[in-house]
């Protein structure tokens, strides 16, 4: 992932204006550094199948990174879930001011579509890529699991509607990250397998982070924690133990389903999954 890094660092968003820190703030949560852990499915199913396209490959995970980021910096201003910290760096919000955090994150959602738009794909490829991209951080998918979280704070739902809750604002992106490989190496009918894998790949990591949201600290996690007490959060619903043993079933079952993935595959997105997969199991 280092030369993605690398990429990311040489292709930060650039506005020269008269404004005195738009740019910086433009740039700042992406400088934070984070998982990357979307951008690394795409690269993972793209070095599995045809490393010769990664370099292309990168703008399309770069996109990803994009739209993902400006989610974050929109989830934590003041009328969302008002949080100070992300990525062990002070919020946007906090550095700057609420306009200056919600401009910033709408110039990032936006630019991820440019940045789409100009790689070097086919027409055909790109657009794939930029529907794929829309429809899963869109109105019918990380905007609307957002929508349903903040509208139903204090009011809990029953645990499948929490499931539709995180399966739009977190775990749809999940998988169209590894969808979008799958296109751009033209394997589509593979892309239908992996969305689906993705889709419980998701809502295994956000079952992981509400149980690391009771177990870690702040510093620990780099964001605010035990701040889910409104939130239909799966350990609010559930209890933890009961949260640490759904998240052990669907562990199981993506377990399964990486495994029978074809060799190529395997190889390359195991290192990534196995510390994913398990890592709620040594937080409690």
């Amino acid at each position: 992932m280092q030369n993605f890094e690398n990429f990311l660092l040489n292709h930060l968003p650039i506005s020269k204006s008269i404004h005195p820190h738009y740019e910086k703030a433009l740039q700042r949560m992406l400088l934070a550094g984070g998982k990357r852990f979307r951008p690394a499915l795409l690269l993972g199913v793209v070095e599995a199948y045809n490393p010769l396209l990664l370099e292309g490959a990168y703008h399309a995970a770069y996109a990803i990174e994009l739209l993902h980021t400006y989610s974050l910096i929109h989830d934590d201003l003041p009328a969302m879930d008002n949080s100070p910290l992300r990525r062990g760096e002070p919020t946007l919000h906090v550095v700057f001011d609420e306009v200056t955090a919600i401009l910033a994150g709408d110039a990032l959602n936006t630019y991820s579509f440019e940045v789409l738009s100009n790689a070097p794909f086919s027409d055909y490829t790109r657009v794939e890529l930029i529907r794929e991209l829309a429809a899963n951080g869109g109105l019918n998918g990380m905007v609307l699991g957002q929508a349903i979280d903040c509208y139903f704070e204090n009011k809990p739902l029953c645990i499948e509607d929490v499931k539709i809750l995180h399966t739009n604002k977190t775990a749809k992106l999940i998988a169209a990250s590894l969808k979008m490989g799958a296109i751009i190496v033209g394997r589509e009918k593979l892309g239908e397998k992996l969305y689906d894998f993705g889709i419980k790949l998701g809502l295994l990591f956000q079952i992981q982070d509400d149980i690391l949201d009771v177990t870690q600290s702040s510093d620990e996690a780099g964001k605010l924690t035990n701040n889910d007490e409104a939130k239909n959060s799966f350990v609010t619903l559930l209890g933890l133990c009961e949260a640490q043993s759904q998240a052990d079933e669907l562990a199981q079952i993506v377990t399964q389903e990486l495994e029978s993935f074809d060799e190529k595959l395997k190889n390359e997105l195991s290192p990534l999954l196995i510390h994913y997969i398990n890592r709620h199991k040594d937080s409690v």
